[in-house]
């Protein structure tokens, strides 16, 4: 959990929230909800000062026995919007083509999971995970599609509640338009 988050004044803002709208942050029913919240913060917020490279440093070097392309789909995706402080969840799909080096497998949503943990907003969220994968790997090319629903989006404001944002950030071989168009048929394929 995050120690750079200091529950006790999170604790104390939720306090003077609650009082500002107008209900008894002391009744039985709120009395526990601040310390409730700061520990949620903790976590939201645990990718704070963290350097999601760490993840990748374990990369094994495989010269040109790699294949083609390495895609993981589906990784499940929370993040707390900024601008609102709402969450917004989905799924971010990485792919890579390989350089000299690849890395295990669930050290890719260790990367997404450390930059999500952040008050973020999507479309940099996309590129921040691009460039880490990007400067830690070497690869020939990265994509990342993130798809999202935010809740400043459907539970606010015009309430589209099926709308979906999806961005995509691309480096190198991966930004060329037919190579990215193969990969996004892959992402595709199973949905």
């Amino acid at each position: 959990m995050a120690e750079n988050v200091d529950r006790e004044r999170v604790a104390a803002a939720v306090r003077e929230l609650l009082s500002a709208i107008g209900v008894d942050p002391d009744s039985p029913e709120l009395a526990q909800t601040p310390a409730r919240v700061a520990e949620a913060y903790a976590e939201f917020f645990s990718g704070v000062g963290q350097d999601p490279a760490v993840h990748l440093a374990d990369a094994v070097p495989v010269g040109s026995d790699t294949g083609e392309l390495v895609l993981l789909r589906d990784i499940a995706l929370r993040s707390v919007c900024e601008h609102h402080l709402l969450p917004f969840r989905g799924r971010a799909h990485i792919a890579y083509r390989p350089g000299a080096r690849v890395v295990g497998l669930s050290a890719l949503p260790r990367v997404v999971d450390a930059l999500a943990a952040r008050p973020q907003v999507q479309e940099r969220l996309g590129e921040q995970i691009a460039q880490t994968i990007e400067d830690a790997l070497a690869p020939e090319g990265v994509l990342v599609v993130l798809e999202a629903s935010h809740g400043c989006v459907t539970d606010r404001g015009v309430q589209q509640r099926e709308a979906l944002t999806v961005t995509v950030a691309s480096r190198g071989a991966l930004a060329n338009p037919a190579e990215r168009a193969e990969v996004m048929a892959l992402i595709g394929a199973a949905q």
